[in-house]
């Protein structure tokens, strides 16, 4: 299908001519004229598709605030695309992240701009993997992070985020579990509950690369330094954080307590981005940059929609299984 030659209305003209404008205070004056071509054919592309962008916090700020119609951490942006009334949606993250989005919004076209755009700790476990934890601990539920391919949801009993981990686990009622595939979340959530908690050795590349000396040297370079840390990084270095939670946590974290200086020990680019909201907060940026999520440019968004290339395809019942584990999780928190 090729995107409708249809007259724009002048609020759309208006609209497409006015997107540059969302840079003015995220990115150096000289690079609006490199992405503002980008930005303004996107904008007339998602107009003329009936399409919305979804972009995750560790996205770039170009893309974050360029382009996003929605922002968010992946379950968070899985279900902002499927209360739109887009046709198609384009999910600015990784491929786990696509397939969440497919899984709840079956009916939509889904999008990733680059079918590379994987994710360390989401290869790290396969289905089959699942299937020998089960045959290895005979009737002990599986708890699956969100941050996994559908097929591996699929053989869950409950998916979990890191926000909810040990609510999730606590909710079965039982005094084991098979926890998979981050074996520093696991470990939190362990340190957490009196269930028994069987963990996999997956890992996320940016988070397990920090370590608990880099964040003491932070602290002695900057005097009075809040440190926000996410329960993917290894417990050594949640250790010495004044607040350990989950993307949206650590955006809440600091709107609440509006530190004068912040280091928040996740992806760098959400502190580029969350920054924008609080300009009287210093933010220390740790650079652990994830190479997949940088994989995801404004060139392949706009290359995406023109073709509609790269659509994500889950097997549905591979589909249906995987959102019955996302939709128990839900459950948990309609119960309390």
């Amino acid at each position: 299908m090729e995107p409708s030659s249809h007259s724009l209305s002048p609020a759309d003209r208006a609209r497409i001519e006015g997107v540059g404008a969302r840079l003015s205070a995220v990115v150096p004056a000289v690079e609006w004229a490199v992405h503002t071509p980008y930005l303004q054919a996107i904008e007339r592309l998602k107009i003329e598709r009936n399409a919305v962008i979804l972009a995750h916090n560790y996205q770039t700020p170009e893309i974050f605030h360029g382009v996003a119609d929605y922002r968010g951490d992946s379950l968070g942006l899985a279900y902002a695309g499927a209360a739109t009334e887009a046709d198609v949606i384009v999910l600015c993250g990784v491929h786990f992240m696509a397939e969440t989005a497919k899984i709840l919004s079956p009916e939509k076209t889904v999008l990733i701009p680059d079918p590379e755009a994987g994710c360390s700790l989401a290869s790290s476990i396969t289905a089959a993997d699942v299937r020998r934890l089960r045959a290895r601990h005979p009737g002990v539920p599986v708890v699956s992070y969100v941050n996994t391919a559908a097929a591996v949801k699929a053989e869950s009993d409950v998916c979990c985020t890191s926000a909810n981990a040990v609510e999730v686990v606590e909710s079965l009622g039982v005094e084991r579990v098979i926890f998979v595939p981050d074996e520093f979340l696991g470990r939190y959530v362990a340190a957490r509950t009196d269930v028994d908690v069987i963990l996999w050795n997956g890992h996320c590349e940016v988070h397990e690369r920090f370590r608990p000396a880099e964040i003491r040297d932070y602290r002695r370079m900057h005097p009075g330094l809040d440190v926000v840390a996410h329960p993917e990084c290894p417990p050594e270095v949640l250790a010495e954080a004044d607040f350990v939670g989950s993307t949206t946590g650590m955006i809440d974290h600091v709107r609440s307590r509006r530190p004068a200086r912040v280091l928040l020990v996740t992806e760098c680019s959400m502190s580029d981005n969350v920054s924008v909201e609080f300009p009287e907060v210093e933010f220390i940026r740790p650079c652990n940059l994830c190479p997949h999520m940088k994989r995801i440019t404004l060139a392949k968004i706009q290359r995406a929609l023109e073709r509609l290339e790269h659509p994500v395809v889950v097997e549905p019942a591979v589909a249906q299984r995987a959102r019955a584990a996302v939709e128990r999780m839900l459950e948990v928190g309609r119960r309390n």
